[in-house]
């Protein structure tokens, strides 16, 4: 067997080559006319590739499934578990074969969210340490909405001549999480994003959308420095 160059390349730190960046989103579900259905899994997918340039960490790909609250409908998602047992089995597979020892989980889909209360589970059937990395989420702002535009924007996957229209909440319900009565009933963030589209409509900053994607991936590059100092 070959002796491998861990030190060749642009690398700081050999040992980040333990360390595995995948990202989780969703491939099917409406964000309004102007943004693609698989657009979390896009914006996930970025932020993991970037900053696995950036440190030299090993981009494993995405997580195909996702998972929603039962109170939101406007997609396709599997249930928890089978979105657990997807992930548990993706990442055996990484480290058997690309001898990781961390991962961090980009995720990039709201609904995700509660796995991570599973995230125990995961690492003993893995013999992985695993950090859950949400900061696009809690920084994005409502479903659809501006921040999603602004990154879709700098991804080149928005419809601008859709834009105008993304905002139709009465048409487009997702928008926002706006149709969804009882999730809003439920969870405070949601019920304000929504009345943010209501009353605030949504714009397409590609500027914003850069500075948006920056943040995220420096928070990932800071949940790697934290696993190589342990």
């Amino acid at each position: 067997m070959a002796e491998l160059r861990y030190r060749a390349g642009n690398i700081k730190n050999p040992q980040v080559h333990k360390v595995g960046l995948i990202a989780l989103g969703s491939h099917l579900e409406n964000h309004g006319p102007a943004l693609p259905i698989d657009t979390d899994a896009k914006i996930g997918a970025h932020i993991a590739f970037q900053a696995s340039l950036i440190s030299g960490a090993k981009f494993l790909g995405i997580i195909f499934p996702a998972y929603e609250l039962d109170t939101i409908d406007h997609g396709v998602h599997v249930s928890l578990d089978v979105l657990k047992e997807n992930v548990i089995s993706t990442l055996n597979s990484a480290k058997k074969f690309l001898d990781i020892e961390k991962v961090v989980i980009v995720n990039a889909h709201g609904g995700n969210i509660p796995l991570v209360a599973e995230l125990w589970d995961i690492e003993d059937k893995t013999g992985l340490s695993i950090t859950f990395n949400n900061k696009v989420i809690s920084s994005e702002g409502p479903h659809g909405g501006s921040g999603e535009l602004s990154m879709a924007k700098v991804l080149g996957i928005v419809n601008e001549d859709e834009v105008v229209n993304q905002a139709n909440v009465n048409e487009y319900e997702e928008v926002g999480l706006h149709g969804f009565t009882q999730a809003r009933k439920d969870d405070p963030n949601i019920e304000e994003g929504a009345r943010d589209v209501e009353e605030n409509g949504v714009y397409v900053d590609e500027d914003y959308g850069n500075r948006l994607f920056s943040l995220a991936i420096n928070s990932v590059l800071f949940d790697i420095e934290k696993l190589l100092d342990f």
